[in-house]
């Protein structure tokens, strides 16, 4: 009986594995659709999350079963929990990429950015794109040293977020209401993106060290 239950753990994971690198796929074609008004490719990201939607759902339904008619204690009973909720923050990351996309689509074919800003925009994309990499390796292996990155990358793109509306604050910002709704919007969608890979990390470290945060080593 218990080599059922840690095979559907090991399942659980197998999961967790495979919806983050849809995620990262999201992201990935999201920011391309959106630095280059590819509207096809903005079209195939809003499609593509009902699988990302799908699979936290099944992961979801397969934790409730666990909890419900195996009644893990102790670090089992920590795993299925903190499945659960890394399987929300990854749902929510493609929900991100798929905002990202849909800006794109509305906009086609003119770009959503000014000039001004794309650069600032395409090192925020690229974070994303490197942190959610990073999240699909750290649950691939369990290996903490991916969360310090992850929270590296975090900050790098908390710094451009903050930029971001300095720059649409500032006297001389002339852009319209609608490029500027687009221009916040979007770099929010970005931050909060990378801060749910955060919220991954933290539950990954905490079950392979029993510390919330992961440690940053300083260079």
């Amino acid at each position: 009986m218990r080599e059922l239950f840690h095979a559907d753990l090991k399942a659980l994971g197998d999961q967790l594995v495979e919806i983050s690198g849809l995620v990262r796929e999201a992201m990935d074609k999201a920011r391309t659709a959106f630095e280059n008004a590819d509207v096809e490719l903005a079209e195939a990201v809003i499609t593509d999350d009902a699988r990302i939607d799908y699979l936290q759902t099944s992961i979801d339904e397969k934790a409730i079963e666990l909890l419900a008619l195996q009644g893990p204690v102790a670090a089992d009973l920590r795993t299925v929990v903190a499945a659960l909720r890394m399987s929300s923050s990854l749902e929510r990351m493609g929900d991100l990429a798929r905002h990202i996309a849909q800006l794109a689509r509305r906009r086609y074919p003119d770009l959503v950015l000014p000039e001004s800003v794309r650069e600032d925009f395409r090192q925020m994309a690229d974070h994303c794109v490197a942190l959610a990499g990073e999240v699909e390796q750290l649950l691939t292996d369990h290996d903490t040293t991916h969360a310090q990155q992850i929270v590296k990358l975090n900050a790098a793109i908390n710094e451009l977020h903050a930029k971001n509306f300095k720059t649409v604050n500032a006297a001389d910002w002339n852009a319209s209401g609608a490029m500027t709704a687009d221009v916040t919007l979007a770099s929010r969608f970005f931050e909060r993106f990378a801060d749910h890979g955060v919220s991954v990390a933290r539950k990954v470290t905490y079950l392979a060290t029993g510390e919330w945060e992961p440690v940053i080593e300083i260079d």
